[in-house]
């Protein structure tokens, strides 16, 4: 049985890594505040961006839902991995050796495990594009060919081929130490009447891979005659591979759809590779199943899909199915904060066959001639009815007010109600009444059909106070009441001691935690962070006062080390002004009281103590002040 990893190797690997690039893998993050990053919440559906990362402290929070913690606590949540898992794959990241105790000699191999299953499916695809090149692959190097992939193009997004051998893939993998339970889990091999088999045999084969470029499944393509399964046959659903929120090309496109706020979807692996090549280096596609709502969140996320700014564009083929792929996508649209369009190739050719039959330029031409969404929908719905008669004019204004009712900007709807009345042949004014009468039916978007998509922002929330200036705030923990000038210096004071200690200072930082809280949950942190001031510069310093608090405060100080500071000026300056000002705020409650006392009291002694460490009061005060 393999031991325990070293727990100095565990918070050596977490010191190591930047958690901004782990999360930037799943999510794009922009720019948050002084040393914040953030972006669309992977845990919970969103429109405007809750999630923020501080890299500097190596934590992350969501202020939306309360997912919190560290690089451990995201790969876990958003892999499913074992703790074990999530060490060991950041410490292969950066190449650190991991030590071992009680016995162990290296990691779990366990069957299903997740770290082997991704192995296996690593070697598998290893062994297709090294039989891509042998004299059986010769139908599958022809089929790339025809369609206008060369070697480097099939290099460059791992196209193999898998050989019309009955186990060939399995005694390779089994040669290189993987169970066949193993390859089992992993969707690599089937089970028959006649034992194990492998489960692509005689195809051109690509591998489908995650967010952060690793291979979780594969797609492949018949190419013999003799082979009567399906066109195309994918991995099936596996402890690592889940379709309905995979999208193929997803790796290699995530760059340029952050950096561009673009995104194609085309609906196949070739299509994929023939807009890459011809440089629309934003195009994905889904993976033996429809584009769904698991797809869009996905999307949004990588794209930072946050304004309005941002290009969804859909290509279909002109076939049933495509248009069947184009209501689908319709019905999902309003799912999307970006813009969206369709682009149809001339002729209904696909991407692909496009650029084999008039090259790249038309690709590109075709993605720059996209139209908006609801134009193309009210246009292929109106042109379903004869338009040369009363009753088809009037069918077709019925069909169509319900997809212009469902537009939420009113001048857009405006401008596609008249669209909709020039290509149905209607009066303008039964245009109108129709598009209203489509509203009163269903809901417009900002009536019921929004309701039911609650994006987390205005939830009422006990799990950490909202980023420092964000127009929505989830409702703070405690109950502190933020609009209270003396709860929201102690928030800001435990912000800056958490995330910028070493600008505070040992000094300050004692001084301020000497300072009576009024909200009992900051009160309970600041306690903690007083246990661990011995230790405020060093490594970890959140880790430690996370751990001297009670389990139910834990999502607050995670709040709080990752919640947004006001950008610009000096962070060193802010940090010190802000704890000054909680300093400052006890001394003038301590000159009030010694006021007072000094009002009520005629002993010369007791009088000249109490003038006396008001002195002091004042010369503290004025210190502070750099007077």
């Amino acid at each position: 049985m393999a031991g325990r990893i070293r727990q100095s190797d565990i918070e050596e690997v977490k010191a190591r890594t930047n958690i901004g690039d782990i999360v930037g893998d799943y999510v794009s993050l922009k720019t948050g505040g002084v040393g914040a990053l953030k972006g669309l919440c992977p845990f919970h559906d969103e429109k405007s961006p809750s999630f923020y990362v501080r890299p500097g402290v190596g934590r992350y929070h969501c202020f939306g839902c309360g997912e919190g913690g560290d690089v451990y606590e995201f790969l876990l949540k958003m892999d499913h991995v074992s703790f074990t898992d999530a060490v060991e794959r950041l410490a292969a990241r950066i190449g650190y050796q991991l030590h071992y105790e009680e016995g162990g000699g290296g990691p779990s191999e366990s069957s299903g495990n997740r770290a082997r299953l991704l192995a296996a499916n690593a070697a598998a695809e290893e062994f297709f594009r090294d039989r891509l090149s042998a004299p059986d692959a010769d139908p599958g190097r022809r089929f790339l060919g025809e369609r206008g992939f060369d070697a480097a193009a099939a290099a460059h997004f791992g196209v193999g081929f898998a050989p019309k051998s009955w186990d060939e893939l399995t005694k390779h993998l089994r040669g290189k130490g993987f169970s066949q339970e193993e390859l089992l889990t992993a969707g690599l091999v089937s089970q028959g009447d006649r034992g194990v088999y492998d489960r692509f045999r005689g195809r051109l084969v690509w591998p489908i891979r995650d967010v952060t470029g690793q291979t979780i499944g594969f797609g492949a393509r018949r190419l013999l005659d003799d082979d009567k399964g399906p066109k195309y046959l994918n991995t099936p659903e596996t402890p690592v591979y889940k379709k309905a929120q995979v999208l193929y090309g997803l790796d290699l496109a995530k760059r340029d759809i952050s950096r561009q706020d673009q995104v194609v979807v085309v609906e196949g692996y070739t299509d994929v590779m023939a807009c890459h090549l011809a440089g629309i280096t934003t195009a994905v596609a889904t993976c033996g199943t429809s584009f769904g709502v698991d797809h869009i969140k996905v999307i949004r996320r990588v794209m930072g899909d946050d304004n309005s700014q941002g290009s969804v564009i859909f290509t279909f083929d002109p076939d049933a199915a495509g248009q069947k792929a184009a209501s689908r996508a319709f019905g999902e649209e309003q799912r999307f904060s970006a813009q969206t369009y369709v682009a149809v190739g001339p002729d209904g050719l696909d991407p692909c066959d496009l650029r084999l039959a008039q090259g790249d330029v038309a690709v590109r031409r075709m993605i720059d001639a996209r139209k908006p969404m609801f134009e193309f929908m009210i246009r292929r719905t109106v042109e379903r009815f004869d338009l040369d008669s009363v009753e088809g004019r009037a069918a077709a204004l019925r069909a169509g007010a319900p997809i212009v009712a469902t537009i939420r900007d009113p001048a857009s709807q405006n401008g596609y109600t008249r669209e909709l009345a020039r290509l149905s042949g209607a009066d303008l004014q039964d245009a109108i009444r129709a598009v209203r009468a489509a509203q009163r039916g269903s809901g417009s978007r900002d009536g019921s059909r929004d309701a039911s998509r609650d994006d987390g922002r205005t939830r009422s929330y006990s799990g950490g106070d909202g980023p420092s200036g964000s127009a929505e705030q989830p409702r703070p923990l405690a109950q502190a009441d933020l609009t209270d000038p003396t709860q929201r210096t102690e928030r800001e004071s435990l912000m800056v001691l958490l995330q910028l200690p070493g600008e505070v200072g040992q000094e300050r930082a004692a001084r301020a935690v000497q300072v009576p809280f009024v909200n009992p949950t900051h009160a309970v942190v600041r306690d903690a962070i007083a246990s661990q001031l011995a230790t405020l510069e060093q490594p970890g310093w959140v880790d430690r006062v996370l751990a001297e608090v009670p389990q139910a405060y834990a999502p607050t100080v995670n709040a709080l080390a990752v919640a947004e500071l006001p950008q610009g000026g000096d962070p060193g300056r802010y940090a010190r002004s802000i704890v000054d000002g909680l300093i400052d705020r006890d001394l003038l409650r301590e000159k009030a009281e010694l006021t007072s006392r000094l009002g009520r009291t005629e002993d010369p002694e007791l009088r000249r103590q109490i003038s006396l460490a008001m002195v002091a009061i004042e010369s503290e005060r004025r210190r502070l002040r750099g007077e």
